[in-house]
């Protein structure tokens, strides 16, 4: 019980830290920016980021990876593919499935997010001492290997 309360206070700081850090500094996607030159919504943009991360993808994944349905990212496809970012292609073992890649317009404005992502994280880590980043990917290491070895849920509390 007393471990369950200590992780709802630590919740609770941790949304209080966050809050603080956003009224300082907008916490919306790093590459907000970009969007708006770019013309790209949010998932336009956060699909492309992951076709770069990982090479082509079906659709489905694809919808998951971006947290939208199926049918959303028809159309977020659909809007990239008409402005040359991405190209469908069929399965050749499974007609059925559709893999999305980028196109080679795609790929250069995928590396140049990457840059400037990594840009801003570098200006948001120096703000640290190298103990305190050390400590930080740490903790991101932690959360990736153990949220990797439990099924993927959605706790409503702690």
């Amino acid at each position: 019980m007393r471990n369950i309360s200590m992780v709802e206070d630590e919740a609770h700081r941790l949304m209080e830290l966050l809050t603080a850090l956003g009224r300082r500094n907008s916490l919306r996607d790093p590459l907000a920016h970009v969007i708006e030159s770019l013309e790209l919504t949010p998932p336009q943009l956060h699909s492309v980021v992951w076709l770069r991360a990982d090479g082509p993808l079906p659709m489905g994944e694809l919808a998951r990876r971006v947290g939208v349905t199926e049918k959303t990212i028809t159309g977020i496809i659909d809007r990239l593919e008409r402005e040359d970012y991405v190209q469908r292609e069929r399965d050749p073992s499974d007609r059925r499935v559709v893999h999305v890649r980028l196109t080679p317009r795609g790929t250069e404005t995928a590396e140049q997010l990457h840059s400037q992502a990594h840009a801003r994280f570098c200006s948001f880590l120096s703000l640290l001492d190298s103990e305190d980043r050390t400590a930080l990917l740490r903790v991101f290491e932690k959360l990736v290997e153990r949220l990797g070895s439990v099924p993927a849920t959605h706790p409503e509390s702690c």
